[in-house]
């Protein structure tokens, strides 16, 4: 079969005019960029506001390993499946970062006959997107550094800096950095450091913001740093916020593209959902709600990370509710949660599958308990043997639900009308009863512990007393109704990533938190999580490459 870019590249794509159209998004509601992809008037959207939402069906897997899940391929996927079966579907997901592009991860466009298109400019700069929350968040930077050198006038305490700059881009010699070197004109000496873009708090305002002008208020209240008396000195305070919202001016129309059978996909906002809250722009959500009957989104890694956060923090903020959701796995990647290596996952192994299901069922477990109806879907691999699979199958439906063979990545939206019509059957049950984990009420660190224990299934989280005077503090400053963003490694229930399947006995240490006052909620930092990854030993930018003219490597 032929690679994801190659089938990506024969692609017969339409005018995004005609995708806007299947929508009811007349042309001048649209922006192109190109022939093939376009942003949606904002305009048009806040028009749209008094029709009746569609159902929303979230995404989510097991935890990631290198023998691949197919989270967002499963999500394209299931969308075609639905458009095939005669329902009026959309889906909604993240822009992939350059950072992983180039690093190890690779693209995040689907994958097979189950893509995003044009795919080579999806995982690349896309609409530059990106490159403006890169630029806003570095002029605060700049700004912050200038208010600095020309006197101060907030009193910033220089030791108590709490912005730094970012990158989309994968670079740990970034991590820790001292700025304004080289004598009076260049500032004041300071130590600081850069993390990835995905990770800025600019995205996560995009993200969650429903307009410009809720966008502008909460790029305000970004907290750069305090004074002497620890007081907080905000972005407003610095009069950086107006000049960074005109930056982010177009970058918060959500992105129309399509899929290889021509369905329309909206593709916006970025976060990693091991260092931020992993979910799609809510503007891209709530605009795909209006104009179809079905929505399919995904929140990123597995369910312990990316779906809890989709639960507590994008569906509380954005006053929405999934009436189904879709668990991702592999009998490969089962089979490595089994103790399988990677070279031997070719192998049958229904032993290790028996062993690795466990990872599967506590996820599904966690699920529930947001009362939410789930669905497995079993993401196919040539090499998958009927025993193999029969043991998902069984061990799902001890749990009280499904688990479906799909075969979209091979045959496209064929491979999904299963999938598809149990979605359907589902929703139109009407089981669901969405409750976030634990209420808004609730206190800081009673909130981290409550997903260690229920989630990941810690015996506790743990922190050093100045973090937890630290939330206490922040109680007092009136933040103690924030919901809580875990920052984690994503290939583990635990903090050490070598820890596969279903662990117990273990602890969550909390090693720091940071308050994102402008997105709304508190970053807890678990473990050795880092908030800028590195280049792996062979990265995948060692593969990429023109060819005439053409990207090859790419994936």
């Amino acid at each position: 079969m032929a690679s994801d870019i190659e089938i990506a590249r024969a692609a017969t794509m339409k005018p995004i005019a005609e995708i806007g159209a299947k929508l009811g998004i007349p042309d001048e509601s649209l922006q192109p960029y190109g022939r093939f992809k376009a942003k949606i008037s904002m305009d048009w959207i806040n028009q749209q506001a008094g029709r009746e939402d569609g159902k929303l069906i979230l995404v989510t897997a097991i935890n990631p390993t290198p023998a691949g899940e197919g989270k967002t391929t499963t999500s394209v996927g299931l969308h075609d499946g639905l458009c095939k079966i005669g329902k009026k579907s959309i889906v909604a997901l993240r822009e992939p970062s350059l950072g992983p592009c180039f690093g190890v991860k690779g693209g995040a466009a689907g994958g097979g006959y189950a893509q995003v298109v044009p795919m080579e400019d999806i995982n690349l700069h896309f609409t530059g997107d990106f490159h403006a929350i890169t630029s806003a968040h570095n002029l605060l930077s700049a700004m912050l550094d200038n208010h600095i050198y020309w006197g101060n006038e907030q009193a910033l305490d220089t030791r108590r800096i709490a912005w730094r700059r970012v990158l989309d881009m994968n670079d740990r010699a970034l991590r820790q950095i001292v700025n304004s070197l080289g004598g009076v004109s260049n500032g004041y000496p300071r130590e600081t450091g850069f993390d990835i873009t995905v990770a800025s708090e600019i995205m996560a305002i995009l993200c969650l913001a429903t307009s410009l002008e809720d966008l502008e208020e909460s790029i305000g209240n970004i907290i750069v740093g305090y004074r002497r008396d620890k007081t907080a000195v905000r972005a407003r305070d610095i009069k950086a916020h107006q000049a960074m919202t005109v930056l982010l001016k177009d970058a918060i129309q959500p992105n129309l593209v399509q899929t290889l059978e021509n369905n329309p996909a909206f593709i916006h906002g970025g976060p990693f959902a091991n260092i931020a809250h992993g979910c799609n722009s809510v503007t891209a959500t709530k605009t795909a709600l209006k104009l179809a009957d079905y929505v399919v989104t995904e929140a990123g890694f597995g369910a312990d990370l990316g779906a809890e956060k989709f639960f507590d923090i994008k569906c509380r903020k954005a006053g929405i509710a999934p009436s189904a959701v879709v668990i991702v796995a592999t009998v490969r990647a089962l089979k490595m949660n089994g103790g399988v290596a990677k070279a031997d996952l070719g192998n049958e192994n229904v032993d290790a599958v028996k062993i690795g299901v466990a990872n599967l069922l506590r996820h599904i477990e966690n699920v529930q308990k947001f009362g939410v109806p789930a669905v497995v879907a079993i993401n196919h691999f040539i090499a998958d043997t009927d025993a193999e699979i029969q043991v998902i199958k069984d061990a799902v439906a001890a749990k009280g639900t499904e688990a479906i063979l799909c075969q979209h990545w091979a045959k496209g939206s064929e491979g999904t009308r299963d999938l598809a019509n149990k979605v359907v059957e589902i929703i139109d049950s009407g089981k669901a009863d969405f409750k976030p984990l634990y209420p808004s009420e609730m206190p800081l660190f009673d909130k981290i512990n409550t997903i260690a224990t229920e989630i990941y299934r810690a015996d506790a989280a743990t922190a050093d007393a100045s973090v937890k005077n630290q939330l206490k503090q922040w109680e007092a400053d009136g933040f103690g109704n924030l919901p809580v963003c875990m920052a984690k490694t994503q290939y583990s229930f635990t903090t050490d990533p070598a820890k596969l399947g279903a662990p117990t006995g273990f602890t969550i240490p909390v090693r720091e938190v940071r308050l994102s006052a402008g997105a709304g909620f508190i970053v807890a930092i678990c473990g050795e999580i880092m908030t800028m990854p590195g280049l792996p030993k062979v990265p995948s930018a060692e593969k990429i490459r023109l060819e005439d003219g053409v990207i090859e490597g790419l994936f």
